[in-house]
Order: C-alpha cells, then sequence, then structure tokens
C-alpha cells in the first residue's frame, strides 16, 4: 500500500460510496481488504449497520480500528482475516452490501466472489471497482492481471449473481470502473 494520503488522492471516497450506494440499505456491509479504510469510514458514518472491514494485514486492522474509535464510529468492525483461505467468518445471507474494491486482480477472483455471494442476503449487493486495464494509471497492480469489466461480468455470473450493471464512477475515480452485482 502506498502512503495513506497518496492512495486517498486517487479517489473521492465519499463520492464512490454514494455512487455504488454501500450505505443506502439498511443492514450490514462487508469490506474485503480494507487497507487504511479509505471507503470503510465514509461508508460507517451513513450507516445504520455494521461494516465489517476484513483485512490480512495485521497493522491496517489495528489502523482502522484506531481510526474509527478517534472518529466516534461504533459500527466498524475491523478484523484480521485471510478470507481466501478462511473465508469471512460471516454467517450466509447475513450481509445487504459487500465491498469488492480493487481486489479482483487476486489469483483465484471466483474463490472471493463466490464468498461475497454467500454472505450476502438475497437481493443483496456487491459492488465492483477496479483499476481500469485499458489505460495507464498512476497506481494498481500491473495492467496484465488487472481484469476487465467483462472478465468481472463473467466471473460474477459464474459465481451466481443474476444481474450485473456498470456504474459510472467519473471524477470520483477516474482511473476506474465500476459494477453493481445483484445476489
Amino acid at each position: 500500500m502506498p502512503d495513506e494520503a497518496l492512495w486517498k488522492g486517487f479517489f473521492d471516497p465519499a463520492e464512490v460510496v454514494s455512487r455504488v450506494g454501500c450505505a443506502s440499505h439498511p443492514g450490514d456491509v462487508v469490506e474485503f481488504g480494507c487497507g487504511y479504510g479509505t471507503f470503510t469510514f465514509p461508508v460507517a458514518a451513513g450507516l445504520a449497520g455494521t461494516v465489517h472491514a476484513l483485512d490480512i494485514d495485521p497493522g491496517l486492522v489495528r489502523w482502522v480500528s484506531r481510526k474509527a474509535c478517534d472518529e466516534g464510529l461504533t459500527n466498524v468492525r475491523a478484523a484480521r482475516r485471510d478470507f481466501m483461505t478462511a473465508g469471512t467468518g460471516l454467517e450466509s445471507g447475513s450481509m445487504v452490501h459487500a465491498m469488492l474494491f480493487n481486489i479482483l486482480h487476486i489469483e483465484e477472483p471466483e474463490k472471493l466472489l463466490a464468498e461475497a455471494w454467500r454472505v450476502l442476503a438475497p437481493g443483496g449487493i456487491a459492488s465492483v471497482i477496479h483499476w481500469r486495464n485499458d489505460i495507464p494509471t498512476p497506481r494498481g497492480p500491473s495492467l496484465g492481471i488487472r481484469p476487465s469489466p467483462d472478465q468481472c461480468r463473467s466471473r460474477a455470473q459464474s459465481a451466481g449473481f443474476r444481474s450485473i450493471r456498470g456504474i459510472a464512477l467519473g471524477d470520483a475515480a477516474p482511473w476506474h470502473y465500476g459494477l453493481l452485482l445483484v445476489k
């Protein structure tokens, strides 16, 4: 991860969260790979439920926990989790939204999408934003491993998502594309 200030400069986190609707439904949200909490905190600020912010890096989990406490956000549950090998630890059908931001370039994206589908309630939404693979960007994984929107759509369908649509991120995330996946 780059420095937090540099990382935040690539997005308008509050606007991204608004455009993908992470906090627009009552219930709990899971974030796969929370990093610095760039998107965790704007979601938590507008959510009636709990944000389960998961990351494999214990330092980032401590960072998010401390920052949530400092900001008075009692609805953030940061946890160290290797969700690729052990899943999320969340009950099936317990989430209204799953955030998959800048993560689907991993080795087994189908496995991650299947776990997101599993924890979502019927009608739940998984939001995807990812670094574009058709242009050079100031950061992100190498162009060769970035999934295209079509690859993400195909993988999401294989995981069981019934409806998939693109969303315009515009200036909120100019180097990214967005998708909404409905269970």
